[in-house]
């Protein structure tokens, strides 16, 4: 399901306008995108947690050649998926 097909899915489910349910998809990405990006954890109990995570500085080896590399220390996002909707996808 691409964004699209998943607007056109909430405006079937909650009766909604396109133009609505649109807006509202883009409103929660902005939203999301904003806060994790400065460090804080947005959590949808049983759905979704968004959250950012920083990574140590560390020494890799190039899987190629074999040579030891310095890989920067970064942050990431990192999205984990609640108890319900594994126990929903699991069936």
């Amino acid at each position: 399901m691409n964004k699209a097909e998943l607007v056109d899915a909430i405006v079937a489910e909650s009766g909604a306008t396109k133009a609505a349910a649109a807006e509202f998809l883009r409103a929660f990405e902005d939203v999301v995108v904003e806060n994790v990006a400065k460090g804080e954890k947005i959590v949808l109990s049983g759905f979704l947690s968004f959250e950012r995570v920083e990574r140590k500085a560390r020494t890799a080896r190039n899987p190629q050649t074999g040579e030891a590399i310095q890989v920067a220390a970064s942050r990431a996002p990192k999205v984990s998926i609640g108890s319900t909707f594994k126990k929903a996808v699991k069936g």
